[in-house]
């Protein structure tokens, strides 16, 4: 009976707790994970991981102990609810042939209460497994001089690579334009530039780790390099400097020296050290200007052609500058700077020669003169010369033999300049030009009326022949020194 009462007691206790505490569920919560094997291979890039709870939970709690790690980091994704259901997205897709981590750490609670605890680490692929490529050979090497001239970079690699991720990936500092080609099954990439290099630089590239295989794995790392281009130590220099001479289509040494030597028609040579490149073609100029162009002669020598002969006896400077440069991009530093003085004769009168003609006669060069003044007997007769005139008619004759031969456009400015002006006395009437040809490409004849002659007066008329860079010229930059005055006494 005893027993019995002590049963009854235990159960009218168990019954009483029941209904002060309420009901206990004991259930435990269920959780199924996809995917669900060690190593399991996820089909698309935005194939989504999924928490699969067999009953409601509480969402923050489920959220917070989900995490997938790789060796690129923690992945950041989208997270959301389907029913009971918790998914995981990439917000940039998975990435082929890297090895992820699905961490599932800590206590969860369900939305009736009860509380479960997680401690699961899944390792899982998406698309393939595929290892990764690697960068196995680059040129130029880590560290290698090369020349400034260097233009084509070369890059192999342990797999087809995927084009338009490895191009992007590839930085070249301090490189502008490129031109990609592709070979050997996408296993090579050649990488040309449109601009030569600088001299003396050191050249830094990387390859980033976004480059990826032609099946989507990534490098497994990010490669760097670097080169300088220093093999050329030699600065360049003018060796020399020389007067040259066109002929038969080509520009010769004359032997002459430059600071002296330099004559007309001809050109001035700069020769240096080693091949130049064109900057060298704009680097020469003249101190006064001196217009004209630069051509090369060869690979370390250039001509410069000048549009007109320079002015006789003018000192000149050549200056190369110092901002030209050989092939590989070296300047030459320093002004190079050459002084000269051309052997440009000035134009002179040889002679002047007095005729006898009537007004109605042609001249001809082979005319015998009445009297030849040569330049030697200007200075010793202190350019005064007697001269007899037609007296009817006051016509005076002459002609004026040049040292240089005259152009054609020359030659019609040139009697224009000559000027034949009364002198003394004052009173004369003045002179007119009446007749000019010219008999030869050197020799002008003049015919001029309106000279007077008396018994008891003196008559001189003054005849100019201008000089200097306003007067006569056979050619530009060609003229005479300095004007040429004769004092005409007319005898009658």
């Amino acid at each position: 009976m005893l027993r019995f009462l002590n049963k009854y007691f235990v159960i009218l206790t168990f019954v009483f707790l029941l209904i002060s505490c309420g009901f206990i569920d004991l259930r435990p919560i269920g959780l199924d994970i996809e995917p669900d094997k060690m190593n399991s291979l996820l089909a698309e890039a935005y194939s989504p991981i999924i928490l699969k709870f067999d009953t409601e939970m509480n969402k923050d709690d489920a959220e917070s102990i989900l995490q997938i790690n790789s060796d690129l980091g923690s992945i950041r994704g989208d997270k959301f609810w389907r029913g009971n259901s918790l998914y995981f997205v990439p917000v940039s897709g998975w990435t082929a042939g890297i090895r992820y981590t699905l961490v599932l750490a800590g206590s969860i609670r369900s939305a009736d209460g009860r509380e479960l605890r997680v401690e699961r680490y899944l390792p899982f692929y998406a698309i393939n497994r595929n290892s990764p490529p690697l960068l196995e050979w680059h040129s130029p090497s880590n560290g290698a001089s090369v020349s400034a001239g260097y233009n084509t970079f070369e890059f192999i690699f342990s797999q087809p690579m995927d084009r338009q991720s490895t191009e992007a990936a590839l930085i070249l500092e301090g490189i502008g334009n490129k031109t990609f080609e592709w070979l050997d099954n996408d296993c090579l990439l050649k990488v040309t530039i449109d601009k030569a290099l600088s001299p003396w630089i050191v050249y830094r590239w990387n390859l980033k780790d976004s480059a990826k295989s032609v099946s989507g794995v990534p490098l497994p790392k990010t490669y760097y390099g670097y080169f300088t281009t220093d093999i050329d130590q030699t600065l360049p220099q003018v060796t020399n400097v020389f007067p040259v001479l066109f002929s038969d289509g080509s520009w010769y040494p004359t032997g002459a020296d430059i600071k002296t030597g330099l004559g007309q028609g001809q050109g001035i040579a700069v020769s240096f050290n080693k091949s130049m490149g064109e900057s060298a073609l704009r680097s020469l100029r003249f101190e006064p200007s001196l217009t004209g162009r630069a051509e090369y002669l060869s690979e370390n020598s250039i001509v410069y052609i000048f549009t007109r002969d320079p002015e006789p006896g003018a000192a000149y400077t050549l200056i190369v500058s110092g901002d030209a440069r050989d092939n590989e991009g070296l300047k030459i530093g320093a002004d190079y700077k050459i002084y000269f003085t051309p052997d440009v004769p000035f134009m002179n009168v040889l002679s002047f020669a007095v005729l006898e003609k009537t007004s109605t006669d042609e001249p001809s060069i082979d005319e015998s003169p009445i009297e030849i003044y040569s330049i030697e007997n200007f200075s010793a007769a202190n350019n005064v010369l007697p001269v007899r005139i037609n007296p009817a008619t006051g016509e005076f004759f002459f002609s004026i033999y040049f040292s240089q031969p005259f152009g054609s456009e020359e030659k019609q400015n040139t009697p224009q300049k000559i000027m034949l002006t009364h002198f003394f006395p004052r009173t004369l009437d003045p002179a007119a030009l009446q007749y000019v040809r010219w008999v030869s490409d050197d020799r002008l004849y003049m015919r001029w009326e309106g000279l007077t002659a008396a018994d008891d007066n003196i008559h001189f008329y003054k005849l100019t022949i201008p000089g200097g860079k306003g007067g006569v010229s056979p050619a530009a930059g060609v003229f005479m020194k300095h004007d040429l005055v004769l004092y005409l006494e007319v005898i009658k």
